[in-house]
C-alpha cells in the first residue's frame, strides 16, 4: 500500500502567491471590469514542479493547475463548491453513495478536442493504478469503492467505483457515504487529461509548457521543469473566457522577504508575502493585508528510518518535544506575520459544528499546549530508557521563514530538555518532500493545507500505514467509526474527529505548531484574486489590474 503524503504535503514552503482581494466587492468589480491588457506580476516561494496534474506536490503546482486545468467543480464565494465542467451540481442517491454527474459540452482542450467523461475517467484510474506510485492517490483510497484494494494492488484498475455512462455523463460509486465529495473534485488530482495526447507525449509530458494541452482559464507559457519564473496567458479556447479578467500574469519564484519588498517598492511585484520581521515593520503601509489562511505548520515525527527505529519511536521523547515547544514566542517573535499559535491540527475558521456551527478549534480547545514542567516529567523518562544523549536530526526547507522556524526549534528544545541535540538539514521544498514520502528524515517541519472541505482530510495523514511510520489501532479505529459507522450520523461523527485529533496529539503522533495569517502587500489597483480554505489556495480566473 502506497504511503500518504500531502500538500502540506502535502504536502511544503511557503505559500504561494497569496491571495488578496477576495470577496463580494471584488467579485462586483470583476463583473464590470473588462480583460485588462496590463501583465499582473505575482510571486511564489518555489517552483513549479510538474504541469501533470497526477504527479502534483506543493502550493505552486496547485494554483498553477488550477488556472490551466478546470475539474468538474470549483470553488466559488464562501467556501461553496460550484460547476465548473459539470453542468450542475451532482445528483447523490438517496443512500449518499452514488453520484452521478453531468457534463457541459462546450468544453474543450485548447488543441480543439472535446473534454468528455472519458477524460476524467482516464485521468482518475491512472490517479488509483499502483505501479504509477502517485502521491495523491490516498484520496481514491479514502472515497471511492473499491479505492483500497485498487490503490493496494488487491484488485484491477478497472474494479474502481467510476464509469463514463456517456460522452457526458459521468456515475461515482463511493465506499460509503462521503458528505464531502464533491468539494474533493475540486482538487487538481482529479482534473481531467486526454489520454491521446498524454500518451503520444509519454515520459515528456508535463516537463514544459508545450508538453500539456489545457482546458482552464488560462495557458501556461515560457516554462519548463526548473524554471524560477513564468506566464499564465488568457486560453482563448476556454468555454467561460469572458469572466477571465487578465490577458498575462507573471510569477517569479522569490524566496526572501526582502527581495519581495524591494520588486514591490519598485513595481515589479503587484503583490508580495511577507514574513518575520519585514512582515511586522509593514503593518502600518497603506497597501498592507493580513490574510488569514487554514495552512497550519507542523512537524512529521518519524518513527523508522532506514529500516531503524528513530528515538521519536519513544513516546515518552514524543511527548516531551510536544509539551516543550513555545509555540506562542515563536508565531509572535521568530514568524511575526499574525499568524497564531495552535494548540491541535485544525484551524479555526475552517469548519464547524454540522447542528450549531460552533468553530471545530474552539469546540475540540487546546491539545498539548506549552508546559515546561510536564515536557521534563516525560523527558527524564525517555533518557532512562534511551539515555543521557539524543541527538534528533530536523529536516526543513530552504524557504527564509522555515529556516527561521526550525532554529527556534532547535534552540527551544535543547533549551528545555537537557541532553538533546538537533541538527539542522535545509533543503529545497521538491527535495524536502521526496524525502519526506521515503520517510528519509528523523522530524520535519513543514506545512499543510486541508485538500477538501473536512476535518479527516487533515486527520488521515496520520492513519496507518503513512510516511511516519506512526501507527496506533486506536487512532484507525477512531476514523473508521466517522468514516463509516457515522457516515450519515453528522453529530456523532464530528464528535468522533475532535476526539481522534485529541487522541493523536496526547500520543504525540505528530506537532501541531501555528496557523497561517499571510502578510501581503497589494497594489490598490489589484482586484479579484480570491483566496480559499481548502484545495488550491489561490484562484486566478478573474484577477485582474485595473
Amino acid at each position: 500500500m502506497k504511503k500518504r503524503i500531502g500538500l502540506g504535503l502535502v504536502s511544503l514552503a511557503v505559500i504561494t502567491i497569496t491571495l488578496i482581494g477576495c470577496g463580494s466587492k471584488s467579485d462586483k468589480e470583476n463583473k464590470n471590469a473588462e480583460t485588462s491588457n496590463q501583465p499582473l506580476n505575482l510571486m511564489v516561494a518555489s517552483e513549479v514542479t510538474t504541469l501533470d496534474s497526477l504527479n502534483m506536490l506543493d502550493f505552486p503546482d496547485a494554483v498553477t493547475h488550477t488556472a490551466v486545468f478546470e475539474g468538474l467543480y470549483a470553488i466559488g464565494e464562501k467556501e461553496t463548491v460550484i460547476p465548473a465542467v459539470a453542468k450542475e451540481l451532482p445528483e447523490i442517491s438517496e443512500d449518499g453513495k452514488t453520484y452521478t454527474i453531468k457534463l457541459r459540452e462546450d468544453a474543450v482542450w485548447s488543441n480543439g478536442t472535446k473534454v468528455t467523461a472519458n477524460d476524467f475517467i482516464y485521468a482518475w484510474k491512472k490517479l488509483a493504478d499502483p505501479a504509477e506510485g502517485l502521491v495523491y492517490s490516498f484520496l481514491i483510497q479514502q472515497t471511492i469503492l473499491n479505492g483500497e484494494d485498487v490503490v493496494s494492488g488487491k484488485k484491477p484498475v478497472d474494479e474502481l467505483g467510476i464509469k463514463a455512462v456517456d460522452d457526458y455523463t459521468i456515475e461515482v460509486q463511493l465506499s460509503e457515504p462521503k458528505p464531502f465529495f464533491t468539494s474533493v473534485l475540486t482538487f487538481p488530482v482529479f482534473f481531467p487529461q486526454n489520454q491521446e495526447f498524454v500518451e503520444k507525449q509519454g515520459d515528456n509530458y508535463g516537463t514544459t509548457n508545450e508538453t500539456v494541452i489545457y482546458n482552464g482559464p488560462f495557458t501556461m507559457g515560457k516554462w519548463k521543469q526548473g524554471e524560477l519564473g513564468w506566464d499564465l496567458k488568457k486560453n482563448p479556447t476556454y468555454h467561460d473566457k469572458k469572466n477571465v479578467k487578465s490577458d498575462l500574469i507573471h510569477y517569479e519564484v522569490i524566496k526572501e522577504s526582502s527581495t519581495a519588498l524591494n520588486l514591490f517598492d519598485n513595481d515589479q511585484l503587484d503583490v508580495a508575502t511577507l514574513t518575520g520581521v519585514i512582515a511586522s515593520e509593514n503593518t502600518e503601509n497603506p497597501d498592507f493585508l493580513s490574510v488569514p489562511t487554514s495552512i497550519i505548520n507542523y512537524v512529521r515525527l518519524n518513527q523508522k528510518r532506514n529500516g531503524q527505529a528513530t528515538p521519536l519511536a519513544n513516546e515518552n521523547v514524543r511527548k516531551a518535544m510536544a509539551l516543550a515547544l513555545d509555540k506562542e514566542t515563536m508565531a509572535d517573535k521568530v514568524v511575526a506575520d499574525g499568524s497564531n499559535a495552535l494548540n491541535g491540527l485544525i484551524p479555526s475558521g475552517f469548519v464547524g459544528n454540522p447542528e450549531t456551527n460552533e468553530d471545530f478549534r474552539k469546540e475540540a480547545g487546546d491539545v498539548m499546549a506549552f508546559d515546561k514542567t510536564k515536557a521534563l516529567d516525560y523527558w527524564n523518562k525517555a533518557k532512562a530508557e534511551l539515555g543521557d544523549k539524543i541527538d534528533i536530526e530536523l529536516m526543513v526547507t530552504d524557504d527564509g521563514v522555515y529556516k527561521k522556524m526550525g532554529e527556534y526549534i532547535q534552540g527551544n528544545l535543547e533549551e528545555n530538555l537537557p541532553g538533546l541535540k538537533i541538527s539542522i538539514r535545509s533543503m529545497p521544498t521538491e527535495a524536502a518532500l521526496n524525502f519526506a514520502r521515503e520517510s528519509n528524515y528523523d522530524m520535519f517541519l513543514i506545512y499543510w493545507a486541508p485538500d477538501y472541505l473536512d476535518p479527516i482530510s487533515t486527520l488521515n495523514v496520520f492513519k496507518s500505514p503513512n510516511a511516519m511510520n506512526y501507527e496506533n489501532p486506536a487512532y484507525n479505529e477512531l476514523l473508521e467509526k466517522a468514516s463509516v459507522t457515522y457516515a450519515l450520523d453528522l453529530e456523532a461523527r464530528w464528535k468522533t474527529l475532535i476526539e481522534a485529533e485529541k487522541f493523536l496529539l496526547e500520543d504525540a503522533g505528530t506537532i501541531g505548531l501555528s496557523q497561517r495569517n499571510d502578510a501581503i502587500l497589494q497594489k490598490q489597483n489589484v482586484k479579484g484574486i480570491q483566496y480559499h480554505s481548502f484545495g488550491a489556495p489561490v484562484v486566478l480566473k478573474g484577477a485582474y489590474k485595473e
